[in-house]
């Protein structure tokens, strides 16, 4: 008997390319912040350095967050996972840390590109997050239905 429970809005596409995007962007996160970062954070003044060291660990955090959730999704669209169970508020993306912009600015560029780019890659994964919620309640069986037909085909 197929299930009636609600599935992903999400196409599969979309969430590969979240994880090429996640990946991505976390393997030049810790090529910088391992690498030339650490150099480049050596040169800076006290305070500095410490915010740098800080924004190092937000970025990281946000993009792990990021991959989890996209981790999720994939579990959904396997039939690993139910849609119900990843809507559960420990399965949910997690709170990016605040980036504070007077921080931000005194940091090295690269440092500063990162941080911006873990920012948009976090914020666009909570838009969808939260369309996920919007479309849950407006979605009709016509609709779960074709969105079931499209992961298929």
């Amino acid at each position: 008997m197929p299930s009636t429970a609600p599935q992903s809005p999400f196409h599969a596409k979309l969430i590969d390319g979240l994880y090429v995007d996640a990946m991505a962007l976390a393997e030049a996160a810790r090529g910088y912040f391992d690498g030339i970062g650490r150099d480049e954070r050596d040169g800076l003044d006290p305070l500095v350095r410490v915010a740098f060291s800080c924004e190092s660990l937000k970025v990281t955090t946000r993009l792990m967050h990021v991959i989890a959730w996209v981790l999720t999704q994939r579990a959904v669209e396997a039939g690993e996972m139910d849609w119900a169970e990843a809507r559960q508020p420990i399965r949910r993306l997690g709170a990016s840390p605040d980036t504070d912009d007077m921080q931000l600015a005194a940091l090295p560029e690269p440092a500063r590109r990162l941080t911006q780019a873990s920012l948009d890659l976090h914020r666009r994964v909570e838009r969808l997050d939260a369309m996920a919620d919007e479309g849950a309640s407006a979605a009709s069986p016509v609709q779960v239905l074709q969105a079931r037909l499209s992961r298929a085909f």
